[in-house]
């Protein structure tokens, strides 16, 4: 089946943060917006035909995430994907799944779980803002240690009071995959210092192996995991229904499970989830594969189109595109451009808003949102190179 990706889908007035908020971020509004991660995309029609037909049946009480529907989609998604078996006996392993309304509502119980005031969790930077967020705003203290810099994550990690290590796999804002000797390496040095992971897969779908060395693939934290951990998710992304919410979690020790539900169910009041995400979720895990795959070589499409035009403009920048994901990580610190004077130029004469790399720690970046229709993306790097001409020494 062909799937249409290339023709806009108007945004505005839908509430939606990356076009109707753009001025709350970016002091001006208008602009054409190449930010927060979702996708100008609608949801697949196999996911939207579920939907309509939930809506019609027009009855939406309390409703139990713990059915046999939404966990064994969950199971064939694993398995079918990654080749995961998250199944015992034939019947999925209810004893580790969770459900929450969001991988950083997940993240957030976990950290009051697992650490105290003042803890420290170790990250890798550049870091997701979203994890810096979450962090500060318990009071718990942000390690960020480089990506690649294995001496210096084993120093935060030996230290006595780094209570958790903080994954994002593939990695935002670099679109990094994780390698198994790298993922191997982080279970070992976690075990040795008595250290949880939590690891955010939510961009895991996104792998692009044309942009890795050979056999690159997603690896889950259900492989590596021993001790105290949990993989947090979602299909929110990769289909991108994000304001649908709902995601869903697997914790590995049984006591830590349980502590999650009741957390949830008591504390937190969460018993009875959002049904439309169930019905998002089953459909977009039994049907949506084919146009996950064809939305990933269109993505693949728009980040070489971005190398093309960047690197024949700047060949000084030689920029690459991600492992993973349709974020592009850009690299302008060879051109020796200020940061603000670059934002000033994309939003006051370039009319575009990109997220510069301050936002996850690291000046002379910026993260270029690609998930959309080729001509926009076009129109956005056109800027970009504009921008960039004006601004050079």
């Amino acid at each position: 089946m062909g799937y249409d990706f290339d023709t806009p889908v108007d945004r505005h007035g839908t509430w939606c943060v990356q076009w109707d908020g753009v001025a709350e971020r970016f002091g001006v509004d208008g602009l054409l917006p190449f930010t927060i991660s979702d996708m100008d995309f609608r949801s697949p029609p196999e996911v939207l035909d579920a939907l309509q037909r939930r809506v019609a049946h027009g009855v939406f009480g309390y409703t139990d995430w713990r059915n046999e529907d939404f966990l064994s989609a969950i199971a064939h998604w694993s398995k079918t994907r990654y080749g995961t078996d998250i199944a015992a006996d034939g019947a999925v392993a209810t004893s580790r799944v969770v459900y929450a309304p969001s991988v950083l509502n997940q993240l957030s119980q976990l950290l009051r779980m697992w650490t105290g005031p003042g803890d420290g969790v170790v990250v890798h930077t550049p870091t997701y803002d979203g994890f810096r967020k979450a962090l500060t705003g318990l009071g718990r203290e942000l390690r960020g240690v480089p990506v690649g810099d294995t001496a210096a994550l084993e120093r935060q990690l030996a230290r006595p009071d780094s209570k958790i290590l903080l994954l994002c796999s593939p990695h935002n804002p670099t679109g990094r995959v994780w390698t198994e000797a790298e993922l191997t390496l982080f279970a070992e040095l976690a075990a040795a210092h008595g250290v949880a992971v939590v690891s955010d897969e939510i961009h895991a779908d996104f792998v692009h192996p044309d942009f890795a060395p050979p056999g690159t693939r997603h690896l889950p934290w259900t492989r590596f995991g021993s001790g105290r951990w949990a993989l947090i998710t979602a299909a929110t992304k990769s289909f991108n229904f994000a304001a649908l919410s709902g995601s869903y979690g697997i914790i590995g020790d049984p006591d830590d499970h349980a502590a999650f539900l009741s957390r949830m169910y008591t504390g937190e009041g969460l018993a009875s989830p959002a049904v439309l995400s169930l019905t998002a979720h089953i459909a977009a895990y039994r049907e949506g594969a084919p146009w996950l795959d064809a939305l990933n070589t269109y993505v693949e499409d728009n980040l070489r189109m971005v190398a093309e035009r960047l690197n024949a403009a700047f060949p000084e920048l030689d920029w690459r595109p991600p492992q993973a994901g349709y974020l592009a990580w850009l690299d302008l610190r060879p051109l020796g451009i200020d940061d603000d004077a670059l934002q000033r130029e994309l939003i006051e004469q370039q009319k575009v808003a990109i997220m510069p790399g301050s936002v996850y720690g690291c000046d002379g970046f910026l993260r270029f949102n690609v998930g959309c229709p080729r001509a926009k993306a076009e129109q956005g790097m056109d800027a970009l190179v504009r921008a960039l001409r004006r601004l050079r020494p």
